[in-house]
Formats: C-alpha cells, sequence, structure tokens
C-alpha cells in the first residue's frame, strides 16, 4: 500500500513552567479556530512538573476542580514557519487564557507582559538580547543512557581536546549549524554569532537586541526548538542541561539589557544621562539574586555548574567587563550601555528569567540602590561578599519566602512553582546515586 504524502499542519503552542511546550497539532483545515481563539487545554498544562505530573494533591489545580479548560489565544506575531514539518506548516505560540478571558497566573508569557506594563507605567521600554549555549550529542543517548560528544570531534572515541572558538568543530558540524541558520532565517529569528565554546560539541548562538522583552524570550524559546530539531534531522541529540558532564563545562544563557525612555534614550548611558541609574539597577539586580536563584537555576543538575574559577559565578557581585561577575557591565557609556547577566543556566525558562531579570532592574529604577565597589581582575574575593547558594533545596526555599518574587511573579504563581520545585529538589535529595555507591559502599 502506497504512504500518503503528509499533510501540512499547524501547531499551537503553551509554554511550561519547565520551558517546555505542549499543545496541539491541527490541520491547516481547521486553523480558523486557533484565529478564533477556541482552542482549549486543561488550565492545569501550564502546572506540570518535569515528570509531566499535576501533582493535584499540591496545587489543587488539576482533577480536584475537575481539571477545567483554558482558551489558548494565539499571538499572531509568533506565526511562523515549521521548515521541519510538512511543506507549509505553521507554528504559533499562545497564551493561556480563563474561561473568563484573563490570562492565567501560570502562564509564564503572561507573567512576563504583567512586568512589562509597569515599565510601560513609567514611560520605559527593556531592550533585551540572549545567548543561548547549548551541547550537540551523538543520538545513542536512549540506549548509553549517558551523553557522547559527536563523533565528528572526537578520536577514538574520546572527545579531541577543548574547542573553544575553534572553526574546525564549526567546520566538522557544518551541515547540522547550517540547518540550524537556515531554519532560523525562515523563522525570522535575529540570530547572529554562533561559536564553538570550551566543551566537545557544546556551541553559543547570540540573539540580537529586541525593543520588546516578550518578543526577545520567544526568539529564545524558538531557538532552542530549532536546535532540537535540526539535530534530530542530522542524526544527533541537542541539549540545554545546564551541566550535561562532569569534566566539561556547563551551559549558560546570558541576559544583556537596556532602558530606553520614549524619546529613545538609554537611560543606562552613565555619560549621556545620570550615572547613578545604572549603579541603581546594578543594585537592583544583586540584591534579588538569592531570591531568584531558582528561576536562573531551577534543576537540581543546574547547581553542578556553578564552579569555583569557572565562568559561572558563584559570588554576588559586579564589574566593568569581567567575566568572571555575576552581572558584567560590557560598555557603561553610550547607546550601547548595558548590564550582562550572567547566572542563568540554559536551562531556565527564558520568560521566567527575563521576569526574574526585570523585576531586578526595575527595583533599581524605584530607589536610590548602592551595588557597592566593583569587581576587579585579579582582586582577591573579600570575606564578606554574599554568594549564591550551591544547594537546589535552599534555593527553593528563598524564592519561596521572598517578598521581591511575590510582587514580580505573583503570591499564587510563587507558591505554584515553589512547591513544585520543593518536590523536585526533596526526590533529588532522596535519590541514592552511583556517585554514592562507587564512593562511600567500597569504604563505609
Amino acid at each position: 500500500m502506497t504512504e500518503t504524502a503528509a499533510e501540512p499542519h499547524i501547531e499551537i503552542m503553551l509554554v511550561g513552567m519547565n520551558g517546555d511546550l505542549r499543545g496541539k497539532r491541527i490541520p491547516m483545515t481547521a486553523e480558523k479556530k486557533i484565529w478564533d481563539g477556541t482552542v482549549r487545554l486543561p488550565s492545569s498544562t501550564q502546572s506540570l512538573d518535569i515528570w509531566g505530573c499535576d501533582n493535584d494533591e499540591l496545587t489543587g489545580l488539576s482533577i480536584s476542580i475537575g481539571d477545567p479548560d483554558g482558551l489558548c489565544i494565539p499571538d499572531r506575531r509568533t506565526l511562523a514557519p515549521m521548515p521541519w514539518g510538512p511543506p507549509g506548516s505553521k507554528q504559533v505560540l499562545a497564551t493561556m487564557h480563563e474561561m473568563d478571558g484573563q490570562p492565567s497566573f501560570m502562564d509564564p508569557r503572561a507573567i512576563l507582559a504583567g512586568v512589562l506594563e509597569r515599565f510601560s507605567k513609567l514611560g520605559l521600554t527593556p531592550v533585551v538580547a540572549t545567548e543561548l549555549e547549548f551541547y550537540v550529542l551523538e543520538d545513542d543517548w536512549r540506549e548509553t543512557g549517558r551523553p557522547r560528544a559527536p563523533a565528528k570531534l572526537a578520536y577514538r572515541g574520546e572527545p579531541n581536546g577543548f574547542q573553544l572558538y575553534d572553526m574546525g568543530a564549526v567546520d566538522a558540524l557544518d551541515g547540522f549549524l547550517q540547518t540550524v541558520r537556515t531554519w532560523a532565517h525562515a523563522q525570522d529569528l535575529p540570530a547572529d554569532a554562533t561559536t564553538a565554546e570550551f566543551g566537545p560539541g557544546q556551541f553559543e548562538i547570540n540573539l540580537l537586541h529586541r525593543a520588546d522583552a516578550l518578543a526577545a524570550a520567544d526568539d529564545c524559546i524558538c531557538l532552542k526548538r530549532i536546535v532540537e530539531q535540526a539535530a534530530r534531522k542530522h542524526g544527533l541529540k541537542s541539549t540545554c542541561m545546564a551541566k550535561p558532564y562532569s569534566d566539561h563545562a556547563g551551559s549558560g544563557l546570558h541576559v544583556h539589557a537596556s532602558i530606553i525612555d520614549a524619546d529613545g534614550n538609554n537611560i543606562l548611558d552613565a555619560k549621556g544621562g545620570d550615572p547613578a541609574k545604572l549603579r541603581s539597577v546594578t543594585a537592583g539586580l544583586l540584591n534579588t539574586m538569592r531570591d531568584a536563584q531558582l528561576v536562573f537555576a531551577p534543576f537540581a543538575n543546574s547547581y553542578r555548574r556553578f564552579q569555583p574559577d569557572s565562568f559561572a559565578p558563584v559570588d554576588i557581585d559586579w564589574g566593568f567587563g569581567h567575566r568572571g561577575t555575576a552581572v558584567r557591565i560590557p560598555d557603561a557609556n553610550g547607546p550601547a550601555a548595558r548590564i550582562e547577566h550572567r547566572v542563568a543556566g540554559a536551562d531556565a525558562n527564558p520568560y521566567l528569567l527575563l521576569t526574574a531579570i526585570l523585576g531586578g532592574m526595575l527595583l533599581g529604577l524605584e530607589a536610590d540602590l548602592d551595588p557597592g565597589p566593583a569587581t576587579e581582575p585579579g582582586q582577591k574575593t573579600p570575606a564578606d561578599v554574599k554568594r549564591l547558594t550551591h544547594d537546589f533545596l535552599t534555593a527553593v526555599e528563598d524564592f519561596a519566602a521572598s517578598p521581591f518574587i511575590r510582587d514580580v511573579f505573583g503570591k499564587r504563581y510563587q507558591t505554584l512553582f515553589g512547591d513544585t520545585k520543593r518536590k523536585e529538589a526533596i526526590t533529588f535529595l532522596r535519590t541514592v546515586s552511583d556517585f554514592d555507591y562507587q564512593t562511600y559502599l567500597p569504604r563505609i
């Protein structure tokens, strides 16, 4: 029997708390119901944990209240072709609304939109760009249970040295990277430079600045999907795990941000404006960093990335052009004046990440804050420096108790995210690992 050609379709997608995409695949013949706003999914879809469980016993958002539907309201700006699907296929991002028409308190796009509304009321607009790092692996990870560098980057099965800025590594995976770039262009993503990073099979793709932080987060989530689909096309696997290898660099998601006023002036420009503004915004980020670390590092694996003497910060500090600090100021003068937030791993949900960062910046705009002295290269770390936590559960409790988080994310989401992540953290702590058996069983 001859197989008929695949028919084009449109996928409408919601963003979950873990940055996962969930939704429906709809025939193009039924596309109209997407634009009519009548596509439904259970509102609890956006309460699912990393295992896909709704945790109704914790949240009370699923079967205990009848698991009610919500409406998937599409954002037409995000409509884009889906080059890996049958010709003519499309995708669109949506925001979950309750049946009364209000955005769901659980929807990460709606949460970020709420913070942007606060900037708008001040006559200000954040300008944001992201830099996404990821690893590419051989596609036998399901069989082996372990990540493995692409064979093209290995010698006798082992990674062949570090590949930082190595054009040979770019050339070796040129087919995959060209597919990523072609598909990013097809979706009108502002993808800029691609570089090889430290780890074997690790790459970074920069996305250009947007004067629309919601669009910047959309760019990032769509880029992650493109990378995943392109890897599959080339018989590979991509991962945004923060630390897939014990002995290789972790993957980050750095954020560059500035703020413009109604006249298009960059208010963080220390030379052309008020120098205290940049310092106060920086202080707002530092003062809220521990409260929001769970957003920057949302999984147990995330905390393996924070290592001393690495480019993942452990101190809550700042500096001019200093890549070892949590907040780096690449440029303090002129239209390009901005902050670079270097804490988050590639596993962070970009919408929640930008919500936390912009919320911290907003705090610095609303008060006159002092970030303290800048960290200088080669400077010994002060004994009293505040530090990020290396413990998943501690980050959960900091998040759950924070008035800042309650203000920016809303009390209901603070409770939902905190309770869900506490369950994950406790499950991790209860799980006896191979390390325990290899290290302690023979000796204790």
